[in-house]
């Protein structure tokens, strides 16, 4: 705290801290909370303790810029996230009995829920409609988990194709007309048409059971594995290189890889 009301300090302090906002801010929340949770997947304990810092350093930044306008501080924070978790675990801190863990979100729901209608008044409930519900749930959720879940819930409503030729036909639509929008030189038009294309593609994963997420954080490491192979063939420097080459290391790369997680040992020549 005293670090980070330095660096904010009118008279002395770092200029590029100065000028953040919460706005400014909300891009590296976004980027440190997936780091930790990368560290997470990769079992690393002194990378999740470094991005945990670098998380609590983005609480802490809009914590002194609230309380620089006198709105709220760390300490408000703090003791608000303290007062809500006791009480919504009733069976901790009261004398509610939780019988296990389903019966425990149920509480916690129940709640949240009279916590929203006491402070803006009724939220959207089971009766109200489905599009109201879902604007409320995926608003905490990245976009692409936040495609999931509208997905899940609109066909579990009905909103759902006959059979997967129905979903197939889809992506190839949004597809076309993504290709169409990019012909056009649309900007604004191609962004929404590629919102189409991957939500489409999210509906594709939820018929097959796959994990969108996940499997777009595998293709980017295993990017980043073949690519690093290609620059290493190529001592670092792409820059004049034919797209056959580069294709054929590409390959090259993916052979090695493959053959590594078989236990292959790569053919050597000697000498």
């Amino acid at each position: 705290m005293a670090v980070v009301n330095q660096l904010r300090d009118p008279d002395g302090g770092c200029p590029w801290d100065l000028e953040q906002t919460h706005a400014s801010l909300v891009p590296y929340v976004l980027e440190e909370a997936h780091e930790v949770a990368d560290a997470i997947r990769h079992g690393d304990d002194s990378h999740l303790a470094e991005e945990l810092g670098d998380l609590l350093l983005q609480v802490v930044l809009h914590a002194q810029i609230g309380s620089e306008d006198q709105r709220f501080n760390l300490r408000q924070i703090a003791m608000g996230i303290r007062d809500k978790l006791v009480r919504r675990h009733p069976h901790v801190f009261g004398g509610d009995a939780a019988v296990d863990p389903a019966a425990v979100k149920r509480s916690w729901e129940a709640i949240k829920a009279q916590e929203q209608a006491e402070r803006t008044g009724p939220q959207p409930s089971s009766s109200s409609p489905l599009s109201d519900q879902l604007a409320r749930k995926v608003r905490g959720q990245a976009a692409l988990a936040g495609a999931m879940t509208i997905s899940k819930k609109a066909a579990a409503a009905g909103f759902e194709w006959d059979d997967m030729a129905g979903v197939w036909h889809k992506v190839h639509e949004e597809l076309d007309e993504l290709k169409q929008a990019i012909a056009n030189r649309d900007q604004a038009h191609a962004q929404e048409e590629l919102g189409d294309v991957l939500f489409t593609l999210v509906n594709v994963a939820r018929w097959c059971g796959i994990d969108p997420e996940g499997g777009l954080a595998g293709t980017n490491r295993r990017f980043l594995d073949r690519f690093s192979r290609v620059e290493a063939a190529l001592g670092g420097n792409l820059q004049g290189r034919s797209i056959g080459e580069l294709e054929g290391l590409w390959r090259q790369a993916k052979a090695e890889i493959r053959a590594e997680a078989q236990g292959i040992k790569p053919h050597s020549s000697g000498g």
